[in-house]
């Protein structure tokens, strides 16, 4: 029998716009949405729609009143595939297909599906068919309903990175295919100094596929949470100065950096690689995209903020600043997402990204803002972490 063809039953929700769920037909019976007694359907962050033995709404909870931009008052007494119709993507009418109330009487639920409200917005579909006995039949349907935004959002980030590694991998990769293809084909023709040129370039182009490779490695750790800190002393201001050095080797000038150092430092416990990428990443982009004196400012702290300490604790904070143009403020908000970019001198946009994700899993904390002079200035403080066999 289809839905709404037996004698309606005008036994309406109580409440706002349904009964507590664990009652949702007044039996005091558990439906499929069990938050436990006294949870009204109101509060669910999921849309919640609960038809009675005769296909009548009894629940139409608020968010799934504002995922199908229909009202409860609308909604409750009517047959639920006049209140809540859907249809698939290949534009059948759901509730006709799947026939809950006359079908398999062995059926107790259909899984989660993509179905389309009128107009043609997509939405998040699941049901679970209840019955007193295995075969007997359904004495209540209750149906989730979720917003396919927060998905969609998801998946237009993994096409921007696709794109993104797309767009970053083709030019390397033309180049070292390009310069090998010509070595090998007219290697006589070449003078030394032409074929070291071409290795150069070819062994340059190599290392940063091999950054953007490692990009992603750390991406992917820090989306699914399996980031690994292996922690070991770390003298961050050893490790400042060897970055520094690095810069001047590469032909910045050494009155370009100054650095402050405040001593005496607590003992910091971290991953010195990781924390590596950190500085590495923050003084490249200074170094890029910044203009005037780089400071790099270490000191000891105290971390109060942190919601996963119990109470104060001893930490270092490294801030890097500069005296160039500076962050915009209405981008600092989105400094830490995937693919920002502060200029359009280059780099994939994901590093900031991977520095917030370290910072974190060391249980840190990462700000950005404007320094003195004018330019951005990162700020990231770490706990000293030290184990405990050592306190």
């Amino acid at each position: 029998m289809g839905v709404g063809t037996r004698r309606a039953s005008r036994s309406g929700g109580s409440g706002r716009s349904g009964a507590p769920v664990g009652s949702a037909d007044g039996s005091g019976e558990p439906d499929a949405a069990d938050a436990g007694p006294g949870v009204h359907p109101d509060d669910l962050p999921d849309g919640l729609v609960v038809a009675d033995e005769y296909g009548r709404v009894v629940c139409f909870n608020a968010a799934a009143a504002r995922i199908t931009t229909t009202a409860p008052s609308d909604a409750i007494g009517r047959p639920i595939e006049a209140a809540l119709p859907l249809e698939d993507l290949e534009g059948r009418r759901w509730w006709q297909l799947t026939d809950p109330y006359g079908g398999l009487a062995i059926r107790v639920r259909q899984p989660e599906r993509n179905l389309l409200l009128p107009g043609g917005r997509e939405v998040l579909v699941s049901a679970r068919y209840v019955r007193e006995t295995p075969t007997g039949p359904v004495r209540r349907l209750v149906v989730c309903l979720r917003d396919t935004e927060a998905r969609r959002r998801t998946e237009r980030s993994h096409a921007e990175l696709i794109a993104t590694v797309a767009h970053e991998l083709r030019s390397p990769l033309t180049s070292v295919k390009g310069f090998t293809a010509t070595l090998l084909a007219k290697w006589e023709r070449f003078t030394d100094d032409q074929k070291r040129l071409m290795l150069e370039t070819v062994d340059a182009d190599a290392n940063r596929v091999t950054r953007l490779i490692a990009e992603l490695l750390d991406i992917s750790r820090i989306d699914s949470g399996r980031l690994e800190v292996r922690r070991q002393p770390v003298d961050i201001g050893a490790a400042v100065g060897r970055h520094i050095q690095a810069h001047i080797a590469a032909g910045q000038p050494a009155g370009r950096f100054l650095v402050r150092i405040a001593q005496p430092l607590p003992d910091l416990w971290a991953d010195p690689d990781k924390i590596d990428q950190v500085l590495s990443n923050l003084l490249e982009n200074a170094v890029r995209h910044g203009e005037g004196t780089v400071t790099i400012e270490v000191a000891a702290a105290r971390i109060s903020d942190a919601a996963r300490l119990k109470k104060p604790a001893e930490g270092t904070a490294v801030t890097v600043s500069d005296e160039g143009p500076g962050i915009p403020e209405d981008s600092m908000g989105r400094v830490f997402t995937r693919f920002w970019r502060g200029s359009k001198r280059g780099g994939t946009g994901l590093g900031l990204y991977i520095v917030k994700g370290i910072v974190e899993a060391h249980g840190g904390t990462i700000t950005v803002g404007r320094a003195p002079g004018g330019g951005a200035r990162f700020r990231f403080t770490l706990p000293v972490a030290t184990p405990a066999y050592l306190t």
